[in-house]
């Protein structure tokens, strides 16, 4: 059985793939949603304060984007398979502090900070999915526990202190310089969109056109049946870990090349807005569905809100409560579509 990302095994009987069935598919229905909720949001914060659409306030936005929609990749391949990752958040702050250490401490070319970070967190996602797949700890445990021992090393490894990148030469030009803008001035979008972008088309044809894609909807859609049929079921799901790992490494750069500097105790509570992201965007949370343009749609919705709130002079806790009240509803939009299926 041939198993592609628009199918889904529910017994025997898969998901109609005419044009029109796509179309009108819960998961596509949901996608559009999200896009015209994003509209709507653009337009309604435009309205409510002229500050909203100046280019500096823009250029937040995508900046904020870039890390937040990196961490959301990371956690769309894993939610795909049916799991969680809880840790990307603190993972993306080790990999910075790793990355600290290797330029800062050590003194080491820059090459090797960014290979450091991206390997530190392939090695730290090949754990959490050993932990899931060799040990049979539920995914949100293993993470959980992924989280605060993450957490507690970047403090140790950091000594509780920032680190610097102010002696690292053109560390800064990772996130906040503009190769589109040597091209064409007038539109300087930070590196680190760039980097967003380049990264989600290279994850979707992961995810559409290679093995590992399509064992990631398997897995998500049907993983007893993936094992009898002969499959490694535990290797690619330590794979697909340890990739969402490695994404997490490189949101580790942007946020440290963007702060110029590995704030330690920073990290925790990012992995709620990429879960968000990721749900809002189509992502089933059972497994077995999903897409990387809605979930960069689902990043940027939630980007535009917090912007938003805050150039409205909405208390931070309030906006911690929007949040809370957006993921509890993107949870049951998910509900509500897996019921139709």
């Amino acid at each position: 059985m041939t198993l592609r990302s628009d199918t889904s095994v529910l017994g025997n009987k898969e998901r109609p793939t005419s044009l029109k069935a796509r179309l009108f598919a819960p998961a596509t229905l949901q996608k559009l949603l999200a896009f015209v909720s994003l509209i709507l949001l653009l337009v309604f914060f435009s309205i409510a304060s002229s500050a909203f659409m100046q280019v500096d306030n823009i250029l937040g936005i995508l900046q904020a984007t870039a890390v937040n929609g990196v961490l959301a990749i990371a956690c769309t391949f894993v939610i795909i398979t049916g799991g969680i990752d809880l840790s990307v958040g603190t993972l993306m702050t080790f990999t910075a502090v790793i990355c600290g250490v290797f330029l800062t401490y050590w003194r080491l070319p820059m090459w090797t900070g960014v290979l450091a970070a991206i390997g530190t967190g392939a090695l730290c996602g090949t754990i959490s999915g050993t932990l899931t797949a060799k040990m049979k700890i539920p995914p949100f445990i293993a993470t959980l526990g992924m989280m605060l021992l993450l957490k507690g090393l970047s403090l140790v490894v950091s000594a509780d202190k920032p680190i610097y990148f102010n002696d690292t030469e053109n560390f800064y030009m990772i996130s906040q310089d503009s190769l589109i803008g040597y091209f064409i001035p007038s539109l300087p979008i930070p590196n680190a969109v760039l980097i967003l972008f380049v990264l989600a088309i290279a994850s979707s044809i992961t995810l559409n056109r290679t093995a590992l894609g399509r064992y990631t909807f398997a897995l998500g859609s049907n993983e007893e049946a993936v094992r009898l049929s002969g499959v490694n079921v535990d290797r690619w799901k330590i794979a697909i870990y340890a990739l969402g790992g490695s994404i997490c490494g490189v949101a580790g750069l942007l946020i440290a090349s963007r702060l110029n500097s590995a704030q330690p105790a920073l990290g925790q509570g990012y992995e709620l807005e990429a879960i968000a992201a990721v749900v809002i965007g189509g992502t089933s949370l059972s497994g077995g569905a999903g897409t990387i343009l809605g979930t960069i749609i689902g990043a940027f919705i939630m980007s535009v809100l917090t912007n938003g709130l805050r150039i409205m002079s909405v208390a931070q806790e309030w906006q911690i409560v929007v949040t809370g009240l957006i993921i509890i509803l993107a949870v049951y939009a998910d509900i509500l579509r897996r019921r139709k299926l």
